[in-house]
């Protein structure tokens, strides 16, 4: 069976993003004009948006906090040109974070919304949803 081809593009982009892709390798995904939009939540009090220069730098400062990350697509859906995802998001840090140690793993569950233009993502929204951020610190 055929998925719908946007669902096919945010797989691959979240499977890249899970493989440390950077640079041109994570770009080509975008459009030109795209713009990242991450809803207050636990690590972003206040919320974040990003344009694409920004998603590009915040990926390669990434790779400094994190040593791994994985994303575990739960469900996909599309209509014209707009992708809904329920994901689960993994990741290890690589150094400590606030009073979480270098190693804990955080988790997020995660409502994606992406919008398409031209076959790339021209908008992404997301709801992140982490898990209590506290019990490696011992509370």
């Amino acid at each position: 069976m055929l998925q719908h081809p946007n669902v096919e593009v945010a797989l691959r982009y979240h499977e890249a993003v899970s493989q440390g892709a950077t640079g041109q390798e994570l770009a080509r995904f975008f459009h030109e004009e795209a713009v990242q939009q991450e809803f207050p939540n636990s690590l972003f009090p206040d919320g974040v948006r990003r344009d694409l220069t920004a998603v590009l730098k915040d990926a390669e400062r990434g790779q400094q906090v994190l040593t791994r990350q994985r994303f575990e697509v739960h469900n996909a859906v599309a209509s014209d040109d707009l992708v809904a995802l329920e994901v689960t998001w993994t990741g290890t840090l690589a150094v400590p974070l606030g009073d979480l140690p270098a190693g804990y793993e955080l988790r997020a569950h995660i409502g994606v919304f992406l919008e398409f233009r031209d076959g790339r993502i021209h908008a992404q929204r997301n709801y992140d949803c982490y898990e209590r951020l506290d019990r490696a610190a011992g509370t």
